[in-house]
């Protein structure tokens, strides 16, 4: 079983930053992709952005130009840099992991951006 942790949430004025965390742990063998969804209330998750094993991202075109992902180190952690928050980025934000297959959710992070 893999087990993944996300941290970083919290409550931000419009424009501000936030810096959201997942560590992934238990039987990681090879990580194919990772990436970070968000669900507001009402709406479907969507996929805000992806990294996969070779560091290729992709990026929801609502966040293109101002999140970022990154893979750390340890290659079983991923990191999603929110700049310029807005209103609308409002949403429960989800770790997502592929591993050969088989797909891992964290248990969500709560942002909520003020106007």
């Amino acid at each position: 079983q893999v087990q993944l942790v996300e941290s970083g949430g919290g409550l931000v004025q419009a424009g501000g930053s936030l810096r959201l965390s997942c560590v992934a742990s238990g039987s990681i063998f090879t990580i194919n992709m990772m990436a970070w969804y968000r669900q507001a209330p009402g709406k479907q998750r969507e996929l805000v952005a992806v990294v996969t094993s070779g560091s290729s991202t992709n990026y929801a075109d609502s966040v293109k130009g101002r999140f970022t992902i990154s893979r750390g180190n340890a290659k079983s952690t991923v990191y999603l840099q929110m700049n310029s928050l807005q209103p609308e980025d409002t949403a429960v934000y989800y770790c997502y992991l592929n591993q050969l297959g088989r797909v891992y959710w964290g248990q969500g992070t709560q942002v909520t951006v003020s106007s």
